[in-house]
Parts: C-alpha cells; sequence; structure tokens
C-alpha cells in the first residue's frame, strides 16, 4: 500500500519525533517534505533523514498530501487554516490556539473546507489506553466511580518556554483532562490547587505542581496529579475504577532488566514523553493517514482539543480564585 505522503512544519522536538516516525516507524504514513523558519535546522533534519526540504509553508503544501503542525503554539491557527484552506489534511500538535476564540475560528474553517482535522494527543492511540477505552466502552468496568491519572515530567523545562506555554494546566494538565472525558464522560466541575516549588516558576505567575478535583456528569469523581519536576524519571499512570472492574495502566520500565544486589532491585525507568510513547506517535500519524486516504473523522478532532482546553483554563480558574469552576455543557456542540 502506498503511504501517505505528509509534510511536517516545525522540526522543534516534537516535529523531529514525528519526522522520524514518519521515516522509520509508521506503516501508512511517509515523510514527504520538511519546513522549518530555522533554515540550518531544517537542512540538517533534512540531510539526516534524506527527505526535500521546503523554502516556505506554502511549498511544504505543495510537495505533501497532508500536513503536520508542530511549529510555535502562536502559528498553529493560522498555519491550520492555510493548510485547509489549500485543501491537506491538518494534523496539529496541542493547543490549537492559547485563545478560545481563535481556536474557535480555526475549528469553524476547517470544518468549512472539509478535509480532516486531528489534534495531537497521543494518549489516544497508546495501547494501554486504547485497550482500557474498548473494555471500559464495551462495559466490563461497570458503571465508572472514580479516575485517577498522575502526569510527572523528570526535569522541569527551561523558562524561556514557559512564557509561551499557556500556563501549567494548559500546558500539561490538558492530557490527563482529554483521558478523563475520552474514558469517562463529560466533566460537570473542575477544582484546582497548585503550588510553584522553584521560585523561577512563581516569578512567572506559574506553577510546577498541581493536584486537580473532578466531578463528571455521570456522578463519577476524578484525580489528577501533576508535577513538571519529579526528579526521578518520568511518569504517567492512569486508573478508573468501576462497579465490577478496574483499570490500571502503569508506568512501563524502560526494558525488562532487572539488577538485583544485596537487598536491592533496581530496573530502569523513562526519563521523558518520547521514551514512554514511542508506539503512541507514530500511531496518531498512521490512524491520521488512513483518514487522509478514507476520509474518516479523525479518532481525536478540534473539538476534543476544545473540550480538553476549556477545561483546562476552568481549572486554572479555580486555582488562582480558590473556587470550583462549573463547566457548561453543550458549548462545544
Amino acid at each position: 500500500m502506498r503511504k501517505v505522503g505528509i509534510g511536517v512544519a516545525g522540526v522543534g522536538r516534537m516535529g523531529r519525533i514525528h519526522a522520524v516516525d514518519l521515516v522509520s516507524r509508521c506503516a501508512k504514513a511517509g515523510l514527504a517534505c520538511i519546513y522549518d523558519a530555522d533554515r540550518d535546522r531544517a537542512a540538517a533534519l533534512a540531510a539526516q533523514l534524506d527527505v526535500p526540504v521546503a523554502a516556505s509553508f506554502t511549498e511544504l503544501l505543495d510537495r505533501s498530501e497532508a500536513v503536520v503542525i508542530a511549529t510555535p503554539t502562536g502559528t498553529h491557527a493560522e498555519l491550520t487554516v492555510a493548510a485547509a484552506r489549500a485543501g491537506r489534511p491538518v494534523f496539529c500538535e496541542k493547543p490549537i490556539s492559547l485563545d478560545r476564540a481563535t481556536t474557535l475560528v480555526t475549528i469553524e474553517a476547517v470544518e468549512a473546507a472539509g478535509v480532516p482535522f486531528q489534534v495531537g494527543f497521543h494518549r489516544r492511540f497508546d495501547p494501554d489506553w486504547v485497550a482500557a477505552a474498548e473494555r471500559i466502552a464495551a462495559g466490563e468496568l461497570g458503571r465508572v466511580t472514580l479516575f485517577r491519572t498522575s502526569l510527572r515530567d523528570m526535569n522541569p523545562p527551561n523558562p524561556a518556554f514557559l512564557a509561551g506555554s499557556g500556563g501549567f494546566f494548559v500546558d500539561v494538565t490538558v492530557h490527563d483532562l482529554d483521558v478523563a472525558r475520552w474514558l469517562v464522560g463529560e466533566v460537570v466541575e473542575v477544582s484546582a490547587h497548585g503550588a510553584a516549588s522553584d521560585p523561577a516558576f512563581a516569578e512567572l505567575g506559574d506553577i510546577d505542581t498541581a493536584v486537580v478535583v473532578l466531578r463528571f456528569a455521570n456522578g463519577a469523581l476524578g484525580v489528577i496529579d501533576n508535577s513538571r519536576s519529579a526528579r526521578y524519571g518520568y511518569e504517567c499512570s492512569t486508573e478508573v475504577m468501576g462497579t465490577l472492574a478496574t483499570a490500571r495502566i502503569d508506568n512501563p520500565h524502560r526494558s525488562g532488566l532487572e539488577w538485583r544486589t544485596p537487598g536491592a532491585a533496581t530496573r530502569d525507568i523513562v526519563r521523558d514523553f518520547e521514551e514512554r510513547y514511542p508506539y503512541a506517535y507514530a500511531a496518531e500519524l498512521d490512524a491520521f493517514a488512513e483518514c487522509v486516504r478514507t476520509g474518516a473523522p479523525p479518532r481525536v478532532t478540534g473539538r476534543d482539543a476544545l473540550a480538553a482546553f476549556d477545561l483546562a483554563v476552568a481549572a486554572d480558574e479555580s486555582w488562582r480564585t480558590g473556587r470550583p469552576v462549573a463547566i457548561p455543557q453543550g458549548v462545544n456542540a
């Protein structure tokens, strides 16, 4: 089967991950071309992967059947709309925008263009989460009573990144909020508490640790804990309790090796999301390619991204005001 030729715009960390996967891991998608405003960076990766490099975003669209947008967040909306109006299906890294109105305008523009639009919530394509979601949807868990998830980075990002990140909840917690909606259902109330253990975060009016409590429309409760600087490694684990069973997804080890010495047994743990999700990142691009090929709707849409963004903004409001925030239902329909 011929692979769908996808161009990658922006080859920073996430763009590089996608480009490498398109060359080496994907079964249905291939790398057609890359583009980056930093021409030297684009040229270096193009030489490494032996693929063409475009001199402009317009040239990237001309050379590609579809496009991945992994540029800085502030450019996502503009480039997404340009690609859609050129008739190119779009895979966009989250968030679509840090502004709700812009996000909505972008979604509506893509819908008007009639092209597939998928947003990069990779956990929806990880084999562990997919297996749990399928069994929950099949009723094997019974009625969900409790959702719990942890997302912890090993080391904090560069402070220069924080200024344009949208804040802790939009940048970090948004992944857990998307999983909460996916596995359990719509959220009707958010309560958030945050702290800054590192003065660099406090100086920017941001936090590096948070606990978020959710109330779902179906009566279930949820607890999310997040950290930007767990120090010991990267962790992403989830548990969903139900009336018939419990689904638990633990953080995998880097390898199956356990090293035993008197009184101790050690195993390596992953250091970052790139090590944790090698299959998910490739799978989401293959799923996108299938949408391009068949016209089927993506598994995670712009409307899903908007709903998760709204929950993240509500969490930020709750943290800043010290009060729970009710979530209006039906606003993203």
